[in-house]
């Protein structure tokens, strides 16, 4: 009995041992996630003080939850809030629905100079920093000199340029919309290489029985990356509360603030440019813990939708 309670641990210390030369190679990435992602934690005593750069952490003056208070009674950030949800579920959706379909049909292509030249030119505005995509959107959209509002003018489908980047009623599609078009094309590289995994030889049974090019595609391709879709949608739902800061700051308007201010560009105007730190750092744990919340809950439902086991 003693000899057999010992053995696991003894193969669990030879286990060590035979993959000591792994082991030290994470160490590096290991103090890189301590540093970035955990140390910082120790900031979010801010968000329970008035913090004053001058007086420091210590001196500084503990409010206990007046800055969470102040955020929840606070309209602008129910309303950064809102906007953050519907812009960040529209890209969601518009991004796995667009790369699932680009990735699908490119799988179609048999031609390979033809696949490969359309995947690369596909994946290539994901290289573009918003900083330039941003420009060429301004200047595609432009009321003046804009390719859309000329040729919306021509098939006389609207009467007058439209400024699409100047009406708040319209960012909440032009958001998802440039989205997909950024990165439409990179989403889509993870899915080909999960079709690669799909055995061949059930295209051809099924080829055999009778089955078309869409009814395999239904009742195989999709099946086949049921798998990588479940663990990206889990994923991104842990980041719904982050609907992305570079493209908003850069696209936004003072008149389209009222849909297009989200979660971080209020913290970056009311919090940080504000001086009002601690009230920015009550902010960002909110964010944090949600999104801990999401990816939680959306592991939990994903393990029972699918097959009884959780992806993490």
């Amino acid at each position: 009995m003693q000899n057999s309670s010992m053995a696991p641990k003894k193969s669990i210390w030879n286990a060590i041992y035979n993959q000591r030369q792994l082991i030290v190679l994470t160490f590096p990435f290991l103090i890189m996630v301590l540093i970035f992602n955990y140390f910082p934690l120790w900031g979010w005593i801010l968000a329970f003080k008035d913090y004053k750069p001058y007086l420091g952490f210590q001196q500084s003056e503990w409010v206990g939850l007046k800055n969470f208070t102040d955020l929840f009674s606070d309209m602008y950030f129910f309303q950064a809030l809102r906007n953050t949800l519907v812009i960040s579920s529209l890209k969601l959706i518009f991004n796995f629905l667009s790369s699932i379909t680009f990735a699908i049909l490119l799988n179609e292509v048999k031609n390979m100079l033809v696949k490969r030249t359309v995947q690369t030119v596909s994946y290539l505005p994901h290289f573009v920093s918003w900083v330039v995509a941003a420009n060429i959107i301004y200047t595609v959209l432009s009321p003046d000199y804009g390719i859309i509002n000329d040729l919306l003018v021509k098939f006389h489908i609207i009467k007058e340029p439209i400024n699409f980047l100047g009406e708040p009623q319209y960012f909440w599609f032009i958001a998802p919309a440039t989205e997909v078009w950024k990165e439409m094309g990179w989403n889509a590289i993870i899915y080909l290489a999960a079709m690669t995994n799909i055995d061949p030889q059930l295209y051809e049974a099924a080829s055999i029985d009778g089955a078309g090019r869409l009814k395999q595609i239904w009742h195989i391709t999709l099946p086949g990356i049921l798998p990588t879709v479940k663990i990206l949608l889990i994923m991104n739902v842990g980041w719904i509360l982050n609907a992305g800061f570079e493209q908003m700051y850069f696209l936004q308007r003072p008149s389209t603030l009222d849909y297009s201010d989200i979660l971080e560009t209020y913290i970056l105007r009311y919090g940080i440019g504000s001086g009002r730190w601690s009230y920015a750092t009550a902010a960002g744990i909110f964010n944090s813990v949600v999104s801990l919340i999401l990816v939680t809950t959306a592991n939990r439902i994903a393990s029972k939708i699918g097959e009884g086991e959780r992806v993490f």
